[in-house]
């Protein structure tokens, strides 16, 4: 199965994506999803200038030989603009294996270790009441797991919280600069608990409930946050502390048992090492997107198994369609599967990639399609040019630059 073609496209219908279209000799194809919100150019060079030369010629069947090449033989190894086009590479070649052999990817994996895949949606509000409207809405239509974020009283804005009542969150804005918002870990950490008891007090104990910090605290607040909501029984709180100092976990354990989520920016398996090997978070958020692709997530997988700490995947739509579908073949298959997330996909942004998934009572499938089970409209993406935009920045109120 020889590579004859290596495209890369990118196209914004309402955001940016950056897609890879491998075809060979046979005219077999298949796609991956190169999307690094905010650096989407980067990856789509390094793809055009780099690795799709590189590909023609290739066996398209040797998956792991072509995965090996691409990270060990690049010398300059890991970050997220290279592991981002690995990732696609992948994703396009396991595309074409599952296409050719008549399987779904995830029977490619060796087989279901489920029936549906549960994911988790999210519920926002300027207020606790937006938020808890927003929460029933959520619930009517299946979840049974819901992140839950609203604004907090005397911050003008903050992370997790759309733009207008009533619009999906979008936390990119079109344009060179990027938006600038407000933090105060005070307001934050006095405030955060009475959402979860609202939540609690209006929907009982049956849901999972989850909440996103977004780097936001020292791994001492953090323990605070974590012990201070024990009673409301969160699924997991996400990104307490940078992941940088991995050893803050420790602190943060040593304090509270409410379970942690870590590593939607990690982008190898070296990101993890520690604070899964040491057991200091439950849920490992990476993505096929941004982890060199499935090929490098099942070794993140496995090897998390070996110590309890399940997958709870990144899955906002910043990852394209292709991305979550190629995601949802992996928590198909995963054995430690914990939860996915799932933001869902605008009418716009459905009209260039045609999905196959199905979604009912809370739960996912990817569909039984050979390969990912999922297409790339070409013409429909042209319609749609790239846009500049960025992921906001945060400052405390005094101005200092703090973590978004």
């Amino acid at each position: 199965m020889k590579i004859i073609k290596a495209e890369v496209f990118v196209t914004c219908p309402d955001r940016n994506f950056v897609t890879l279209k491998i075809t060979t000799e046979e005219g077999v194809y298949g796609i991956g999803d190169a999307t690094l919100n905010g650096r989407e150019l980067s990856v789509a060079s390094y793809l055009q200038d780099h690795l799709c030369p590189q590909l023609v010629g290739m066996d398209a069947s040797r998956i792991e030989d072509i995965w090996q090449t691409f990270y060990r033989g690049a010398y300059w190894r890991r970050g997220p603009v290279t592991m981002t086009a690995i990732a696609a590479i992948d994703m396009a070649l396991w595309d074409i294996k599952g296409k050719v052999a008549g399987m779904p990817v995830y029977d490619l994996l060796g087989g279901a270790s489920r029936e549906g895949v549960m994911v988790y949606c999210h519920a926002t509000g300027h207020s606790i009441d937006e938020l808890l409207e927003d929460y029933a809405k959520h619930q009517e239509m299946g979840f049974k797991a819901i992140r839950v974020q609203a604004k907090v009283p005397g911050i003008a804005s903050n992370y997790g919280i759309s733009k207008s009542k009533g619009a999906a969150y979008e936390p990119a804005s079109k344009g060179i600069r990027p938006d600038v918002e407000s933090w105060s870990t005070e307001k934050y950490l006095n405030f955060a608990p009475k959402m979860f008891e609202a939540v609690r007090n209006k929907f009982g104990f049956d849901d999972h409930i989850l909440h996103d910090i977004h780097h936001r605290l020292t791994p001492m607040e953090a323990a605070r946050l974590g012990k201070s909501v024990e009673d409301y029984k969160l699924f997991w709180m996400e990104d307490p502390t940078p992941a940088e100092n991995q050893e803050g976990f420790r602190l943060i354990r040593q304090h509270t048992t409410t379970p942690i989520a870590v590593g939607e920016v990690f982008n190898s398996i070296w990101d993890c090492k520690q604070l899964i090997e040491e057991q200091l978070i439950d849920y490992i958020r990476s993505t096929v997107t941004h982890a060199g692709g499935i090929t490098h997530m099942r070794r993140i997988a496995d090897f998390a198994a070996m110590y309890q700490v399940r997958t709870g995947s990144h899955g906002p739509s910043d990852i394209s369609p292709i991305g979550m579908a190629a995601g949802l073949h992996l928590d198909m298959w995963v054995p430690n599967f914990g939860l996915q997330e799932f933001m869902g996909y605008s009418e716009r942004m459905l009209s260039v990639f045609e999905t196959n998934w199905t979604f009912e009572n809370g739960y996912m499938h990817p569909s039984n399609k050979p390969g990912l089970g999922i297409d790339f409209n070409e013409e429909e993406a042209k319609k749609y040019p790239y846009q500049p935009a960025n992921l906001p920045i945060a400052r405390l109120e005094d101005g200092t630059l703090w973590n978004w």
